[in-house]
């Protein structure tokens, strides 16, 4: 037989193997992710209105923030383990099924612990969705340059959905009420649940052994732990020692869970995927990105809002720069990866990350900073991160093994979530301090004083109630010192986004080709 004949008949059997329901599956899991993503950003905007009504205590507060990603992040990794047993459309679908209800509970909540009760359950459904995702575009699309297009696409989903988040926060909250922000969860959530139990397919990798329940407590219980300590850390700052006992216990608890895991026959997680020097690197590199994007919606978002007097809707619209750059190239970020080797092209995107975050204190140094600025930063840090993220989602699938997809999709849905916790809480925290040390002497009384140190929030609360002439020349100068105060929190992210380019030219193999078939 002529090597024609073979080269066609492989593209025959080829094009048999292809999933006619390929993109109509890209489509529904892209709906998932998307409302997933905007649900982590989406109450930042919605929140003043829920505690104008609810009237929640502090750590009524705390709670109704944190435990959404909290109840996500310690639950990833048992989702997607949960989803390679028993199957990732099952799951996902049972996760939709949770969503919807809990959204709903969220929707006619009367006091706080009912939306603290709902935001868990979201949390919960978000896990479970989450890792699905990724582990049926790995099982539907079979060709590998497909397969990189999939990927690009879920991550600008997910970037996207996460800037995209407060703009229709913004827009539904100014018109219909915090329970908007919930409400519209649901009939997206009936529509994928319709869709997918129609078109998604069913895929797992059993595995023999005993489900691990020792392995599934760690786990829960060390990222809980490790989440929870983290966002302490931004609130409470370093003095007090809870954040510290809770980085304890998940030090502690993750340890003896990876060597667990590296004990056992049939793990809960693959704990050996980072023997892989691209499937850490790769990992690495989301996380790091994150802890930029992630700090910078949170610092912009109370900027345009506390600092420049901008409606929540407003200060939504103005974060769009950051979600256009990454949806434009995240969707080119396939074509360069044929062209250009791994290394370059995840190396480049970071760079570009690192320069949108430098940008605004360089301009600092030479003049004051206005919302220019801060839109061309902002669309250069979503040209990088769309690069960014969307090679090192397809370098670290690659470097997976088919039978633990759903472990590998729980690693890198971990790194976004504890990215963007590690860049509210580590950055955040830079800035609090320096809008503090940046504070010039106000003339209140020791009371109101304490209340503006606190936070930009409460200062603008406290200008607010002065009003007049005082009132408007206290939010100048709160302004003005929470301005010089993110522009080196976000300097130090970038600092951090330089070194995991180092790591990337140095330690990704020249010849790595994540657009190849993966084994």
């Amino acid at each position: 037989m002529s090597s024609a004949n073979i080269n066609h008949d492989s593209c025959r059997i080829q094009a048999q193997r292809l999933d006619p329901r390929r993109w109509i599956v890209l489509a529904i899991l892209s709906g998932s992710l998307l409302l997933i993503a905007m649900d982590t950003t989406i109450l930042n905007v919605a929140f003043p209105s829920l505690v104008s009504d609810l009237q929640p205590g502090a750590v009524e507060q705390l709670w109704i923030i944190d435990v959404y990603p909290l109840a996500l992040s310690g639950l990833l990794v048992t989702a997607g383990a949960m989803g390679d047993r028993l199957g990732r459309k099952r799951m996902l679908l049972i996760g939709f099924g949770i969503f919807a209800v809990a959204s709903l509970l969220a929707v006619f909540s009367a006091v706080a612990w009912h939306v603290i009760a709902a935001r868990t359950l979201l949390g919960i459904g978000g896990a479970a969705i989450m890792p699905s995702t990724l582990s049926i575009l790995r099982h539907v699309f079979v060709d590998a340059r497909e397969r990189a297009f999939a990927y690009a696409v879920w991550a600008g989903v997910f970037g996207g959905g996460m800037a995209l988040g407060p703009v229709v926060g913004g827009l539904l909250v100014q018109n219909f009420g915090w329970q908007s922000a919930f409400l519209v969860n649901i009939p997206v959530a009936a529509l994928v649940v319709a869709f997918g139990a129609w078109f998604l397919p069913e895929s797992s990798s059993p595995r023999s052994g005993r489900w691990d329940w020792w392995g599934v407590a760690q786990s829960i219980v060390g990222m809980l732990a490790l989440a929870g300590g983290i966002k302490q850390l931004g609130k409470s700052g370093v003095a007090t020692p809870l954040p510290w006992v809770l980085l304890l216990v998940a030090v502690v608890t993750l340890t003896v869970f990876v060597r667990r895991q590296l004990a056992l026959e049939s793990p809960l997680l693959q704990v050996r995927l980072f023997a892989n020097r691209s499937f850490s690197i790769a990992a690495a590199a989301i996380l790091l990105c994150m802890v930029g994007m992630g700090a910078v919606l949170f610092l912009a978002t109370q900027w345009f809002q506390y600092g420049q007097g901008y409606s929540p809707l407003e200060a939504g619209i103005r974060l769009l720069p950051a979600s256009l750059g990454l949806i434009v190239t995240s969707m080119i970020a396939p074509s360069l990866m044929q062209r250009f080797p791994i290394r370059h092209v995840l190396g480049l995107g970071l760079v570009v990350v690192a320069s949108g975050l430098a940008l605004p204190w360089i301009t600092q140094q030479f003049t004051q900073i206005g919302y220019l600025t801060v839109a061309v930063a902002l669309a250069i840090l979503g040209l990088g991160v769309g690069i960014s993220t969307t090679v090192a989602s397809v370098t670290l699938m690659a470097a997976s093994p088919a039978h633990e997809v759903g472990g590998a999709a729980a690693i890198e849905e971990t790194c976004y979530e504890l990215g963007a916790a590690l860049g509210v809480a580590i950055l955040g925290s830079l800035a609090t301090a320096l809008y503090r040390a940046n504070l010039p002497a106000l003339g209140l009384d020791a009371t109101a004083l304490r209340t503006v140190r606190n936070s930009v929030g409460e200062a603008a609360e406290v200008a607010h109630g002065i009003g007049g002439s005082a009132g408007h020349t206290l939010l100048n100068a709160i302004s003005g010192a929470y301005t010089a105060a993110i522009t080196p929190a976000f300097l130090i992210g970038a600092v951090l986004v330089v070194s995991a380019a180092v790591m990337t030219w140095a330690w990704i193999p020249r010849d790595l080709s994540p657009t190849k078939n993966a084994h």
